[in-house]
Formats: structure tokens, C-alpha cells, sequence
């Protein structure tokens, strides 16, 4: 089973998300927005298929990273995750929260083995 396809996001803590996002954009370029910049690609093996990875300031005291004490959570890009969810289960990963569903795809939240939170997302990239 393959489990992790890519990044999906990178997501940071910082004081001024804010101005984060406006030095990116001046200084680097980026074509960012409320939520930051959105990298779209194409699968290398069927360029038919795009896709895309998220870049996000969050505010310094933004609660979503937690239990997690650290001031960044990556996203990771997978395939058919209530399998996946159920393989980690069985190998005994601490499951934060149930799988959520959107439009964009489905998520959910796990911690690795230093506590740091990890966000799964299986993307639904034809939207």
C-alpha cells in the first residue's frame, strides 16, 4: 500500500502572518492570499493530473498545531486514507481526530513518535 504520495502543505507559526505573506510575495515572489500561496503541479506519471501544495503563516497563537508544541505541521499528500487510518491504528500511531471530509478532500490528524502533529490529507484534485 502505498501510504505518502507528497507535501500537501507547509504550514508555520510566526507573529505577523500578515506581513509574512507580504515579504514572500515582494521579496520571493510568491502569488499569495489570506491563507498564503498555493503551488499547483502536474503528476509526473499522467500530466493530466494536477495538483497542489499549500504554504501557510499561521498566527504565533494559533491552537491548531496542538497537542503538538512545535511552530510547524506539514500536510502529507495520501492515497485512500480510512485505510491508511486503520493500518496506523493496528500499528499502534496516536490518531488525534476523526477523518473529515471537504470538497478539497479528506483530512486527518496524527502525532509521529517526537510529538509532533501530522496532517494527512487524501485530496480530491479535481476540484
Amino acid at each position: 500500500m502505498k501510504k505518502v504520495t507528497g507535501i500537501g502543505g507547509i504550514f508555520f507559526k510566526c507573529k505577523e502572518p500578515q506581513k509574512v505573506r507580504e515579504w514572500y510575495q515582494t521579496h520571493l515572489g510568491l502569488d499569495t492570499n489570506q491563507y498564503g500561496a498555493n503551488f499547483e503541479w502536474r503528476d509526473i506519471e499522467d500530466t493530466t493530473k494536477k495538483g497542489s501544495t499549500q504554504w501557510s503563516p499561521f498566527n504565533e497563537n494559533s491552537k491548531y498545531f496542538e497537542p503538538s508544541s512545535r511552530d510547524f505541521m506539514i500536510n502529507y499528500r495520501v492515497e485512500n486514507l480510512e485505510n491508511l487510518v486503520e493500518e496506523l491504528k493496528k500499528e499502534g500511531v496516536t490518531i488525534l481526530d476523526e477523518i473529515e471530509s471537504f470538497d478539497y478532500g479528506k483530512f486527518v490528524h496524527i502525532m509521529d513518535i517526537e510529538g509532533n502533529k501530522i496532517e494527512l490529507w487524501e485530496p480530491n484534485d479535481s476540484e
